[in-house]
């Protein structure tokens, strides 16, 4: 049986809420106060008041235990917006708009409860076993640590021109070594 609880124009954004009701379909109702217990925000304080609301429905009204009933379905509607403006400079008003909310739960015991199994703890990494085989050499170690060892080394060579050798050198000392031995002979004659 499908028992609904609504609390109405509640005072928090629409989008705010269903972050929050998001989380909690499809859980029993014990997980989903639980989760709505440590969850930091405002929405869960008004979506726990909601979800009290319709577990004591369906215990006060239609006789239903507890422990059998799951969120069937937590939706946030948009309620009226309150208008109200704040001034701002040279006269002008800037709008604030106060959003409400309507936010419905439904519960039901027609659904079955599954619990999720314990997760098994993780093995420690000194279990795992490597690919490469185990060799006590060095050369095995240093190739087992070296990054790419089975790869060639790649060669690169350096452009052996005059300007390449010496960057910054003054163009006197650029020209070849026969061209300054003339020059200063012609200037003697």
């Amino acid at each position: 049986m499908n028992v609904i609880s609504t609390y109405k124009y509640a005072r928090i954004s629409a989008f705010k809420a269903r972050e929050v009701t998001r989380e909690i379909q499809g859980l029993p109702v014990s997980a989903a106060l639980d989760l709505l217990a440590f969850t930091p925000r405002k929405a869960a304080l008004l979506v726990s008041k909601t979800l009290k609301s319709a577990i004591a429905n369906a215990e006060n009204n239609n006789n239903l235990r507890a422990e059998t009933l799951v969120v069937r379905e937590a939706v946030v509607g948009e309620g009226p917006t309150m208008k109200r403006f704040q001034p701002k400079a040279r006269g002008s008003a800037g709008p604030i708009r106060k959003r409400t909310s309507h936010i419905r739960i439904i519960v039901t015991d027609e659904i079955a409860i599954e619990t999720r199994a314990p997760k098994k703890p993780a093995k420690a990494a000194s279990h795992i076993k490597s690919a490469a085989p185990k060799s006590k050499s060095k050369s095995a170690k240093s190739a087992k640590h070296a990054p790419h060892a089975d790869e060639p080394a790649v060669e690169t060579k350096i452009a052996e021109t005059p300007e390449a050798a010496v960057p910054h050198a003054p163009a006197a000392a650029q020209k070849p070594p026969a061209a300054a031995a003339e020059s200063p002979e012609k200037g003697a004659e």
